[in-house]
């Protein structure tokens, strides 16, 4: 594979939103601090405010200093001095001629649209127009990319007419998370797990991301994609790709894209006849939520709805590895916890050899992959329980940390913003940690045969109180296999 050249600018559309000051910016300054970021690169900013330059980083300095607790005197100086700001609207010629001037003599621009999906097209276009789109230019898109498989598409048909699809980066930032890369590593770097990971050795695997925030003033945009759609169509199924994927033969990026694709198109259709049996909406009402009472969705709409804000599903992968083995998701907002995590089960060992008086010791071995709020692997294993016993050997379960916890535990130690991984592999042209078109359309088959499927059989949210793990029938969706949630 052909290395592909440097950018040289990164043109951040939405610079004064939310994900560029949260996120964004100070990716690009750990980057700079850590010196991946070569000495001409720029940090171009644009949005409809106006504002100066100096205002502008200002701002940047003050959302920097919110994440990384303080700002290097050193490395801001540096930093600042690569920025820029344009203000403007970036969907007229006027706004695009303001930006190509800024970018000067810029060779291999990245175009980041941290923009609403309905602006993706207009944003493309304009900068087609400019002469600012092509094979040496690359373009990232924020997910959701559409919110079903036709609007996924005309998205896709309007950038695919200015940026090759080489340069364009669907972002999906759970792809960028140090656990999310470890298992990838686990999987295919060690002889000790490949071989078990089937439906020969693996009972089931649980994929729950779990937020305790509710949906507060983002309702509009909430009440129009509902979690399935926001949650599930991206994060969850790519998840769910990584470890049902088959081996890719390299790390190149088609190799890996292409094993993605396989297991999306094995997923088994939704249909009305097992829909009901399935899968599980739900919608929070007023509850307490970490000690504090919380509003249901319905009140902070200001009137009915019927957006689900939890989701619960069995997913069926229908080729020869997987055959058998059930894929358990459950996403939904005012749970808990806030949580995201994979937990493969194992099948228990076909005979037990110490007795009747141990079997309530024994238990199958689980490995359980934390995203989120704290990055670990962590694989439970049985052993001798220590001390003196009669009538026989007692056992315990062990749980074995896997991942480079201490790595993370010295005093200037941090953890990384998933998108400084993402951002770098944009600057070198690297689209392994991307999602690829057929990638998301694929999905959204999938996706759009559950909301068929709910509409034709007339299912709609069911209450669950803020502070509850959902609605009784997402327990019931995983018990009626034998099986329950890992909590």
């Amino acid at each position: 594979m052909a290395q592909s050249p440097t950018a040289d600018v990164i043109v951040l559309f939405g610079g004064t939103g939310d994900l560029a000051q949260r996120m964004l910016f100070s990716s690009l300054y750990f980057l700079d601090a850590d010196g991946f970021l070569a000495d001409d690169f720029r940090i171009i900013a644009t949005a409809r405010a106006e504002m100066t330059p100096a205002a502008f980083a200002d701002q940047v300095h003050e959302s920097i200093k919110v994440r990384a607790g303080a700002v290097d005197a050193k490395v801001w100086k540096r930093f600042s001095a690569r920025m820029d700001y344009v203000g403007g609207d970036a969907t007229k010629p006027a706004g695009v001629a303001a930006l190509k001037k800024a970018m000067g003599a810029a060779k291999t621009p990245i175009f980041f649209l941290a923009l609403s999906p309905s602006l993706f097209a207009p944003v493309c276009a304009a900068l087609g127009e400019a002469g600012l789109g092509g094979p040496t230019s690359r373009i990232v898109l924020e997910k959701p990319i559409g919110r079903d498989l036709e609007s996924s598409k005309v998205i896709n048909d309007a950038v695919g007419e200015v940026f090759p699809e080489q340069s364009i980066f669907r972002i999906d930032h759970y792809l960028g998370k140090e656990t999310v890369q470890n298992l990838i590593a686990l999987r295919f770097a060690n002889t000790l797990f490949e071989p078990l990971w089937n439906n020969l050795t693996i009972d089931h695997v649980q994929i729950t991301v779990a937020e305790t925030d509710g949906v507060g003033d983002r309702w509009p945009y909430y009440d129009e994609y509902g979690a399935l759609r926001d949650m599930v169509q991206n994060h969850m199924l790519q998840l769910l790709c990584l470890v049902a994927m088959e081996p890719p033969s390299d790390m190149a990026p088609e190799s890996l894209r292409n094993e993605k694709v396989k297991v999306l198109r094995s997923l088994r259709p939704v249909t009305r006849a097992d829909v009901q049996s399935i899968s599980v909406r739900g919608q929070y009402t007023p509850g307490v939520v970490g000690g504090g009472s919380a509003a249901g969705y319905e009140s902070e709409r200001g009137q009915a709805s019927n957006t689900e804000t939890f989701v619960a599903l069995r997913a069926d992968i229908d080729n020869w590895r997987w055959a058998g083995v059930p894929f358990f998701l459950r996403t939904g907002k005012r749970l808990p916890e806030r949580r995201t995590q994979i937990a493969i089960q194992f099948k228990p060992v076909p005979h037990s050899i110490f007795g009747d008086h141990a079997k309530a010791d024994l238990v199958a071995n689980r490995l359980v992959i934390d995203l989120q709020p704290d990055e670990d692997i962590e694989l439970t294993l049985m052993n001798q329980a220590p001390g003196l016993t009669q009538g026989g050997m007692r056992l315990q379960s062990l749980p074995l940390s896997l991942s480079l916890r201490r790595a993370y535990s010295g005093p200037n130690a941090r953890r990384r913003i998933a998108y400084e991984r993402l951002l770098l592999d944009v600057m070198h042209g690297n689209g392994t940690l991307f999602v690829r078109r057929d990638e998301v359309e694929q999905a959204w088959t999938w996706i759009d045969g559950i909301e068929a499927a709910w509409a034709d059989s007339g299912m709609v949210p069911k209450p669950y109180a803020a502070g509850s793990w959902g609605p009784a029938g997402a327990f019931a969706l995983i018990e009626r296999s034998e099986r329950a949630w890992y909590d």
